[in-house]
């Protein structure tokens, strides 16, 4: 699935590089987040204070389990690939889980934000290891997936 999911917006950025545009201001969405044994969907926003400092809230859900992580996030355009920006920064999360305490995690994270021109549509991927600071395991194989809306 994970695999699946990683060709799929790979595949998804390769064909609108073409159309792409860099501007929007804020973005809402769908956001998930992919773990070995868990998988989280739910609400995803951006915001970009400057050009290049953005802040971002996900508020996903799993069977047992809800996690709220906040990001902070450098953003930089690609020379000679409108639209298409790598991104890196750090942010914590805190999971409720059902039956057991409560997760925090660091997350520092690593990744490709794309914006297409003439349509209101955003997509990210990146690579988002959970540093465990409570009770449990670090997750080296996390990744985030985003397809938001774009307000300029």
């Amino acid at each position: 699935m994970k695999k699946l999911l990683f060709v799929l917006a790979f595949a998804m950025l390769g064909s609108m590089a073409v159309q792409a545009q860099t501007n929007y201001k804020a973005a809402l969405g769908l956001g998930i987040d992919i773990y070995d044994e868990a998988t989280f969907f739910g609400a995803s926003g951006k915001y970009f204070f400057s050009d290049h400092h953005v802040g971002q809230a996900d508020f996903l859900f799993e069977d047992n389990a809800t996690m709220v992580t906040f990001l902070y996030s450098y953003h930089k355009g690609i020379v000679g690939a409108r639209g298409l920006r790598w991104y890196a920064g750090v942010g914590p999360s805190i999971v409720f889980y059902k039956d057991v305490d409560n997760g925090f995690a660091l997350r520092p994270h690593l990744g490709l934000d794309f914006k297409v021109n003439g349509v209101p549509f955003v997509v990210n991927f990146d690579w988002r290891p959970a540093i465990v600071l409570s009770e449990g395991d670090n997750a080296i194989g996390a990744f985030g997936f985003g397809m938001q809306f774009a307000f300029n």
